[in-house]
């Protein structure tokens, strides 16, 4: 079964001229044409799809993935290459993941802190508060604003 651009964008919920940038960016290369010219693309190429976007998401630059869909075409001679490209951008995603959680915690600590200021109506409130007021997991930050 062949799917034209436009269902496979929306399948995705990806434009289609996202779609025809990756082409012309060289990321689609496993994708038919008819012999007129329009992308047929198959079930096979939505695993593709996912990966690039995937790894777009993630930060890699299109030329990056453009390098690692070249090593695939390359055939088996360039596993290697492609293992550290995606050992690569798991480690990207590891540093992403800490740095989302140290963000995290600070919101966290600062929506308790406007819900104790809105509780007492208003934010000097902090000042006066003792370390055992204050919750374990956001004494931590709050030491460290306090200075």
């Amino acid at each position: 079964m062949f799917y034209t651009i436009s269902e496979v964008a929306k399948k995705l919920n990806l434009s289609t001229s996202t779609l025809r940038y990756y082409d012309k960016e060289g990321l689609l290369p496993f994708v038919e044409r008819s012999q007129s010219g329009i992308r047929r693309f198959k079930d096979s190429d939505f695993e593709w799809l996912e990966l690039i976007e995937c790894l777009k998401n993630t930060g890699m630059s299109i030329k990056n993935i453009k390098k690692f869909i070249d090593y695939y075409m390359e055939g088996d001679s360039t596993i290697n290459e492609r293992l550290n490209t995606i050992d690569n951008q798991r480690q990207v995603v590891i540093e992403q993941i800490k740095q989302l959680e140290k963000n995290l915690e600070l919101l966290n600590y600062k929506h308790w802190y406007y819900e104790t200021a809105k509780k007492f109506g208003t934010c000097s409130i902090h000042k006066d508060l003792d370390i055992n007021d204050i919750p374990k997991q956001f004494r931590k930050i709050y030491l460290k604003n306090k200075q």
